[in-house]
């Protein structure tokens, strides 16, 4: 069925336009993933593309359905504004890749002539009043994005994602007519600017192929013609059928850094221009994106752990991503390297926090890092599945509200032949006691029984600070206060992190066991641990105690049950 057509900008043409490109990316990942030549032959443009793009999409989602939950019955919606600030937050912090992180600043760069229009306005108003951008501001976002990103790479290459995305500009710059004209000439130029990339980077020509960053830019104004107009255009890169991963940055693949490195830093911006000047002097393929205290860190370097010190000094990193090229841990599709050997079976597991991250590898999973308030989204953790590159694989989302987005995740990996079994666990506890019957020697079906059975007989808790005034299930909580949770459900509501995890102990130990595992967050009192440790081995006999510490992991302390 055909699209209808928005016919001007607005934030429901941000919430199509980003569905439009999600659906269309889905479709072209593996052709863009297909084959990579520069700089590394990773085959994973397309799929960071996008799990960018999820991001986005998500967000803006979230921004809708809060005025939905809100506004309920006055026909409300978000501003056009804040449709475009969540597309770019959403971008920015879901950023995966070279691709994704330099596509994540363009989506900004056109948040902010959107933003900086409703403000010199000065009006509120939703999408459902009015707020929309016309033809002229529609320019000067195109614009804005091409000119953004391009700084933001700190040795910007001709005949990659850059040179399409100011192809792109400039023919808007010259389109006449409405929103719809403008779309569709920054298409055409950005098609014809990426069959021409072969002829601008030797790599390329070499090989036969457009850039594939570029090839996904022009898949996303696609999408931005079908929001507008109710077509889809024709989407062939031109001559060149096979397609190649520049990303916009220099030396080729052939012999580059052993890592690469990705991470969310808060910082200030004078740190940032300092820790650019460090990052580039360690690799290469640096692009920093973002702003207002919150950026995205993308470099190609053979320390990895010196380009994390980097983001430390410079602020709090997080989110951390470390990935050898020569390990197999990225696709393998192209470049000549011979394709791994597949593993029998995998663990890929949800965690909240590094020191969990880091208890999980160690247990033989692959840890999926979560911050709070962010999660993992299904494309996420389908490309988590993928890259244990197993035959078999447990996952275990450690997350009553991820399950979900844990079943879409299986069965993206089940329709390409792996089998996938999903543990819904709760918490992270619950996942470390199923790790601890975990066995890959035996078939398939009993380790997920045991596992699961494991799962189940843990009970969970955790010990929170309240954010804000809120009904609970245990009275009314006022923001500051200490919340002991059971099993999901607000037991305790206390003042005192100590006094309130240890009546939540007790609770739990009321109805016996035998093991009590603590996990300890950044932000837990220094005593906690070693006044609960001391009340089990005084008040419960016969049961034992492990502390483990979670890092950053949103709750002050998490406590399971066996």
């Amino acid at each position: 069925m055909a699209q209808v057509p928005q016919r001007f900008f607005d934030a429901l043409a941000v919430r199509t336009w980003c569905g439009l490109a999600l659906s269309a990316l889905g479709r072209a990942r593996e052709e863009i993933d297909a084959i990579n030549v520069y700089p590394v032959a990773d085959g994973d443009t397309g799929t960071n593309l996008y799990l960018t793009v999820e991001s986005a999409a998500a967000a803006v989602e979230a921004v809708f359905s809060g005025h939905e939950a809100g506004d309920a019955g006055t026909g409300r919606g978000p501003s056009l504004a804040e449709a475009a600030r969540a597309m770019a937050h959403g971008a920015l912090i879901g950023a995966r890749g070279n691709s994704g992180t330099i596509l994540a600043q363009l989506l900004r760069g056109m948040a902010q002539v959107l933003a900086e229009q409703r403000e010199r306005a000065g009006a509120e108003e939703t999408c459902s009043e009015g707020a929309r951008t016309e033809a002229p501001e529609l320019r000067r976002a195109l614009r804005r994005a091409a000119d953004s990103a391009r700084q933001a790479v700190a040795h910007p290459v001709e005949g990659t994602v850059l040179t399409v995305a100011s192809a792109a500009a400039d023919a808007a710059d010259r389109a006449r007519g409405g929103c719809d004209a403008v779309a569709r000439a920054a298409y055409e130029g950005a098609r014809t600017a990426l069959a021409a990339t072969p002829g601008q980077l030797p790599a390329l020509e070499r090989a036969g192929v457009v850039d594939a960053g570029g090839h996904g830019l022009v898949t996303v104004l696609a999408a931005l013609v079908e929001t507008l107009t109710g077509e889809t255009p024709a989407q062939a890169p031109g001559p060149y059928t096979r397609v190649g991963d520049t990303e916009g940055e220099c030396p080729s693949g052939e012999g580059g850094p052993a890592f690469e490195v990705i991470y969310l830093l808060e910082a200030e911006d004078a740190a940032v221009a300092r820790l650019r000047q460090r990052l580039d002097a360690l690799g290469d393929s640096l692009v920093v994106v973002g702003g207002d205290g919150l950026w995205n860190v993308h470099v190609h370097v053979d320390d990895a752990g010196a380009a994390v010190e980097a983001g430390v000094e410079a602020g709090r990193p997080y989110r951390i991503r470390i990935t050898h090229f020569g390990q197999g841990d990225v696709h393998t599709t192209g470049g000549g390297r011979p394709p791994r050997e597949r593993a029998d079976r995998a663990v890929v597991a949800v965690v909240p926090g590094e020191g969990l991250a880091g208890l999980y590898t160690q247990a033989g999973a692959r840890a999926v890092l979560a911050r709070p308030g962010e999660p993992p989204a299904s494309g996420e953790l389908a490309e988590a599945v993928r890259r244990a590159h197993a035959r078999e694989v447990v996952l275990l989302p450690n997350d009553a509200e991820l399950r979900h987005t844990a079943a879409a995740a299986a069965d993206q990996v089940r329709a390409e032949g792996v089998r996938v079994a999903l543990i819904p666990t709760r918490s992270a506890v619950q996942g470390i006691a199923a790790l601890a019957v975990h066995e890959p020697g035996r078939r398939f079906d009993e380790d997920v029984v045991a596992m699961t059975s494991a799962a189940g007989a843990t009970r969970y808790a955790e010990v929170a600070v309240a954010e804000r005034q809120a009904w609970t299930t245990a009275g009314i909580c006022q923001a500051g206060d200490v919340l002991g949770l059971v099993d999901g459900d607000v037991a305790v509501i206390g003042s005192d992190v100590t006094a309130t995890a240890t009546t939540v102990l007790d609770r739990m130990l009321a109805a016996g066991g035998e093991l009590v595992t603590l996990v300890l967050g950044d932000d837990a009192p220094e005593d906690v641990a070693g006044h609960l440790e001391t009340r089990v081995r005084e008040a419960y006999l016969a049961v034992d105690t492990v502390v483990y510490r979670g890092g950053r992991q949103g709750s002050l302390l998490l406590i399971g049950v066996e």
